[in-house]
């Protein structure tokens, strides 16, 4: 069989997959290969989150335990680490309002 009785995009899609197996995942990895990561230095930042924008359309009653978790995740991607610890004083200010009217912005210090 080739592919002569198969339509023009039936055989350009077999075509494909035929190239695609010639490549061996060793020589991909060779190609494609990361620098050693670096060591993570302690370091203490200063960021405002801008909780308003993170909650945009949010139930009125999931409003606080998302931000908590809005926080946690900005912490994350800016901090570079999995171990994130929210302070009581950074949580009591988000609930300070009740679960539902919570501070459009919150300055935290972040360190690592």
């Amino acid at each position: 069989f080739g592919s002569s009785h198969l339509g023009p995009k039936a055989s350009r899609a077999l075509e494909k997959r035929r190239r695609h197996r010639r490549t061996t995942p060793l020589a991909m990895a060779k190609v494609a290969k990361k620098p050693a990561r670096k060591t993570q230095e302690p370091v203490t930042r200063d960021y405002t989150v801008h909780l308003h924008k993170y909650l945009h359309k949010t139930q009125f009653k999931k409003r606080a335990p998302r931000a908590i978790r809005a926080i946690r995740r900005f912490a994350e991607k800016v901090m570079m680490t999995k171990d994130i610890r929210i302070d009581t004083k950074l949580n009591k200010f988000v609930w300070s309002n009740g679960i539902r009217n919570i501070p459009h912005r919150v300055c935290v210090r972040m360190s690592r």
